[in-house]
């Protein structure tokens, strides 16, 4: 049924962090693929929009995460979008395991970029074909954005490498999972999890650009701001807790 997209795979090792598990930003590609692959059979896959000069990209997303799986186990990935928001093509996601019980649930906010002159387009004919799911009952509320938070900070500089970039020519939406995960650092992900991770994308990094990295981490919250010269690229933040242990 186009309504709505099912994907069940086995967790893979390359999809997994130095504990085992999900690692963040192969959440974030899983769903990423699952739009693309539903997207298609609705007409508007990559391919396509490419004819028009154009491409999905993800303005914010958000993502709880009740456990993170271990390598091997089997998940299912349900994902559907609603009716346009503005210029706003709202899709959410839920991820179950073996018993069918949900172990992440995420909703996201794609717009459509004109790969030519890099601007933001109107929903136009393509919001004609997202179908009408208004009696779906969506996981949780739209993405929501990055709030301040004051505590220590720890500031760095990246400049984006080659697996940073993705088809768009840009930074992928899932390598800011990366970074985030970097900035923690490996003893302390060993220890904890980002239980909600809310992502606002303002605009694209691109190569060569160096962006400036600030982390801040206080209690159980956190928030990580890259910005390129004087301008902020994108936001991180979100709750985090000690590793849940199957």
């Amino acid at each position: 049924m186009l309504k709505t997209y099912d994907v069940t795979f086995s967790l893979l090792t390359r999809d997994c962090d130095l504990n085992g598990r999900w690692r963040l930003s192969a959440i974030l590609e899983a769903m990423q693929e699952a739009a693309g692959a539903h997207s298609l059979l609705l007409g508007c896959g990559r391919e396509e929009l490419l004819k028009h000069h154009t491409v999905w990209v993800l303005s914010r997303s958000e993502l709880h995460m009740s456990r993170y799986p271990l390598a091997g186990e089997k998940i299912t990935l349900h994902t559907f979008p609603m009716p346009t928001r503005i210029s706003f093509f709202p899709r959410y996601y839920v991820m179950t395991d073996e018993r069918g019980e949900m172990i992440g649930k995420a909703g996201t906010l794609w717009l459509l970029l004109d790969t030519q002159t890099r601007r933001m387009l109107p929903p136009g004919d393509v919001a004609r074909l997202i179908p009408d799911n208004r009696d779906l009952t969506v996981p949780m509320n739209l993405p929501a954005t990055v709030g301040n938070l004051q505590g220590e900070e720890f500031i760095s500089e990246y400049t984006p490498v080659y697996t940073d970039i993705d088809m768009n020519g840009h930074v992928n939406n899932t390598r800011y999972a990366d970074w985030l995960c970097n900035a923690f650092g490996i003893e302390w992900m060993t220890e904890n999890e980002p239980e909600q991770v809310i992502l606002n994308y303002h605009h694209e990094i691109l190569p060569g650009q160096k962006v400036r990295l600030r982390r801040i981490l206080k209690d159980c919250q956190y928030r990580l701001v890259g910005t390129v010269g004087e301008d902020t690229a994108f936001e991180i933040g979100g709750i985090v807790r000690p590793s849940i242990q199957k």
